[in-house]
């Protein structure tokens, strides 16, 4: 007990000594060394923009090794049927954007585009090529985004050509009628003409869901349907499998019922 009572003695001693010999710092001192660590965050700074220009130009180099094999890919897409508007209605974005009309359009769509500028952060474009249509005179629909200094993005889109018969503010014939809503609404055509930036953050409508969705198409297509819309055309096809492996069990037990009933 003695030896536990010296031990504890002495660690009190040491802890004084501590507090009685903690540095004691003067102002100047102390605006000193902040003065030096913001010295170093800067270097730090300096080290983090090098680091994001080597991974721009790196990009940069890819993007041009990738652009023929883009290329090749879209040639081959234009053999597959329906194969954009399969790609499209399969993605969860845009089986709720797309109208009925949209549909009837898509069908004639050949190919996507999604090109970086060659500053690759400065901007982008994507761009839907048509073969000859009913709807419009266009054979292409391109939507340019241009990162401007100031933090600003500029905008700017085709104007749409639709021939005579088509509404050029809804996109749909002057013959329909009903209740459906208008096109300019419900429409990824409508797109396309929107050129203003808006904030998501202060829409707070719930029932503005096609709305939210239309401020995120180019991002979706441009990070997600964009590098792999095979992923988005199989699950079609995956689906359609798993419909037929279910028909295919529900005609076996309905054959099972018989024989059991027999």
């Amino acid at each position: 007990m003695v030896s536990d009572k010296g031990k504890k003695s002495k660690v009190a001693e040491k802890v004084e000594d501590d507090e009685n010999n903690a540095v004691d710092i003067t102002d100047s001192e102390l605006v000193f060394s902040i003065e030096k660590l913001q010295e170093v965050q800067d270097e730090l700074e300096k080290v983090n923009e090098e680091a994001s220009d080597k991974v721009l130009e790196v990009e940069q180099k890819y993007n041009e090794l990738r652009r023929p094999v883009y290329d090749k890919r879209n040639e081959i897409i234009k053999s597959i049927p329906d194969f954009w508007i399969i790609a499209f209605m399969s993605h969860p974005a845009f089986s709720a954007l797309l109208s009925e009309e949209d549909h009837k359009i898509f069908k004639y769509m050949h190919s996507l585009d999604v090109e970086d500028f060659e500053d690759v952060k400065s901007g982008y474009s994507i761009t839907f090529n048509f073969r000859e249509n009913p709807y419009f005179e266009n054979t292409k629909l391109t939507k340019t985004f241009k990162f401007l200094d100031e933090g600003t993005t500029k905008i700017t889109g085709t104007t749409i050509k639709w021939k005579e018969g088509v509404d050029a503010s809804n996109g749909a014939n002057h013959e329909k009628k009903g209740n459906k809503r208008p096109f300019a609404e419900e429409s990824i055509f409508s797109w396309f003409a929107e050129t203003e930036q808006k904030d998501i953050a202060e829409l707070h409508d719930e029932f503005n869901v096609i709305f939210n969705l239309k401020l995120q198409v180019a991002d979706i297509i441009k990070e997600d349907l964009w590098p792999n819309p095979l992923k988005y055309f199989n699950s079609e096809a995956d689906e359609e499998e798993v419909s037929d492996g279910d028909e295919g069990d529900e005609e076996e037990n309905g054959d099972d019922d018989e024989e059991d009933d027999s």
